[in-house]
């Protein structure tokens, strides 16, 4: 299961639409690696293949980031990118609506302590920061499953 770390207060959440968070596990591997930062948005539109952080449904303490698949009778189908890794809906079914609490924007790699050369800092440079697109592939794969 991927942990998200929160790094703002539930105050700052209430007053800006915007916050950080920091990736632990593998469960969106390749889209996410642990270490990421993520620029996530409170209160966004979710639709199916968006990145989402939520509350796991039977540890409210705990910020997971999942794919929201598709929209159930009850809330998100919620999977990881990682098949391997579980700790998704495969595991608690389906996440009320109330308990996704941002989409994923943009997610920021951190540079790796060998990354000191010129050319590879500049290669790190060029993809630390990228977007968090949507897959409008992720229903097919639940079909798959």
């Amino acid at each position: 299961m991927t942990e998200v770390s929160p790094q703002d207060s539930e105050r700052e959440r209430a007053l800006l639409p915007f916050g950080l968070a920091e990736v632990t596990g593998p469960s969106m591997v390749p889209t996410l690696h642990h270490g990421d930062r993520l620029l996530v948005r409170y209160g966004a539109r979710v639709r199916p293949g968006d990145v989402v952080v939520l509350r796991h449904p039977f540890q409210q303490d705990l910020l997971v980031v999942k794919r929201a698949v598709e929209r159930r009778e009850g809330g998100w189908w919620v999977l990881g990118d990682n098949a391997f890794a579980g700790g998704d809906s495969t595991d608690y079914g389906v996440v009320p609506p109330e308990l996704v609490l941002a989409r994923v924007v943009l997610r920021a790699r951190p540079r790796r302590p060998g990354q000191r050369s010129l050319p590879a800092v500049l290669a790190w440079a060029l993809s630390s920061v990228r977007p968090v697109l949507a897959d409008r592939s992720a229903s097919s794969r639940l079909r798959a499953r």
